[in-house]
């Protein structure tokens, strides 16, 4: 029996390294890798229906793990060899309803 595994993805964490001169934050990108994380492209309907209601270009779907606590909205990751950007909000099941080892998802998009 086979069983799924997921890649390592390197999300970057904005930490607040400080202000401008108008008092406005200033945020630095930190790496970290997440192990286990799912990949998925979504499909051409999908990519259609999410440009029509968000005018982004989805590309892949991405699976957490249940027990991962990274805050994925709107971050930069980082698979395959290219650089990529969450959006949309982060969509998670109950826990204990979900089979497997994921059990919330975002979307990514192309970033440039």
């Amino acid at each position: 029996m086979m069983r799924i595994k997921g890649i390592a993805v390197t999300l970057y964490n904005k930490e607040k390294v400080g202000t401008d001169e108008l008092r406005r934050p200033i945020y630095e990108e930190k790496p970290e890798v997440v192990e286990n994380v799912l990949v998925s492209p979504v499909t051409a309907e999908d990519v259609v229906n999410e440009f029509n209601l968000t005018g982004k270009h989805a590309v892949y779907e991405l699976a957490i793990p249940k027990d991962d606590e990274h805050v994925w909205t709107d971050r930069k990751v980082s698979f395959f060899g290219q650089d990529w950007r969450t959006f949309g909000p982060v969509i998670r099941g109950i826990e204990e309803n979900i089979p497997g080892a994921w059990n919330a998802k975002v979307k990514v998009e192309k970033y440039e």
